[in-house]
């Protein structure tokens, strides 16, 4: 299929680009911004916006459109990658970090209490940073979903990524569109305090009614914040793009989520769960 005009991007080179790749790479610290190829990656990088994925590299699921690696266990974890996140983030002075991780269903634990570890060494080396968190499903434990709560992260984010009729075709077979709307809701009823965030990719053969119903499913599970974008397919072997979304239904649809009371909605061609997480986030802390 042929890219339409609006998905034109040409990416900005930065010098502060550069350097936090540099010293990622160094570290042998990884970012679902590389790992995704995601397309905002030096604007949000350059502009103090950065997404990092912890838990090795490697996913334990394979959902249909992802780009990152899987294997049926994952990597050994590095104990010392929340002090070197610490020291990245000092280093080059990020305002906002958005830490996500690959799903680790081998862990006893399933990685939520490494998540837990990487906000309290953010929190000791750069207290002014935002730390936005985001999650799997954690298959619905409560445990692990109070670990994380418990962690005090400014927003804890879970993508439901899109409608409950294409789950079962987008999704690994162990995630379900009820589950991540569960555990969005359990977020909330841990901690009313802490900002909720989910995303949907367009695309794949939604209907606009479908859309909005799940909006309006996570307006009932309290979600804060929204963000919807074009699903792009990283390869051949990856699920199809059946339709590019035309900028003016991505306003429409914004309209509509503003309308049901989301906080914000980010919602067009290249936003991504994380797309300039800081930016609106900040924005709506400060106008209070």
């Amino acid at each position: 299929m042929t890219l339409p005009e609006w998905m034109t991007i040409k990416p900005a080179s930065t010098e502060k680009y550069g350097k936090i790749k540099e010293t990622i790479s160094g570290l042998g610290l990884h970012t679902v911004c590389a790992e995704a190829h995601c397309p905002n990656i030096t604007e949000c990088w350059g502009s103090g916006t950065a997404t990092f994925m912890v838990l090795g590299s490697a996913c334990t699921r394979g959902c249909r459109f992802c780009a990152v690696s899987k294997m049926a266990r994952g990597e050994e974890i590095d104990r010392l990658e929340p002090a070197k996140l610490a020291s990245v983030i000092k280093e080059w002075k990020l305002n906002y970090v958005v830490i996500t991780s690959v799903c680790r269903d081998d862990l006893p634990d399933q990685g939520s209490a490494h998540f837990a570890n990487c906000v309290a060494e953010i929190r000791k080396e750069n207290p002014k940073t935002m730390i936005e968190l985001l999650i799997p499903d954690f298959r619905d434990d409560a445990g692990c979903l109070k670990l994380i709560t418990d962690s005090r992260p400014d927003v804890i984010g879970h993508n439901i990524e899109t409608v409950e009729r294409l789950t079962p075709t987008v999704r690994d077979r162990r995630a379900s569109y009820k589950q991540s709307i569960n555990v969005l809701k359990k977020l909330k009823e841990l901690d009313g305090k802490i900002y909720t965030k989910s995303a949907i990719m367009l695309g794949i053969g939604e209907t606009e009614d479908e859309v909005i119903s799940a909006m309006r499913d996570l307006r009932v599970a309290g979600v804060d914040f929204l963000a919807i974008g074009q699903y792009l397919s990283p390869s051949q072997h990856h699920l199809k793009v059946k339709e590019y979304i035309r900028p003016e239904k991505f306003e429409h649809f914004k309209k509509i989520g503003t309308e049901m009371g989301f906080l914000y909605v980010a919602a067009g061609p290249f936003v991504r769960s994380s797309y300039k997480a800081g930016e609106f986030f900040m924005r709506r802390i400060l106008a209070r």
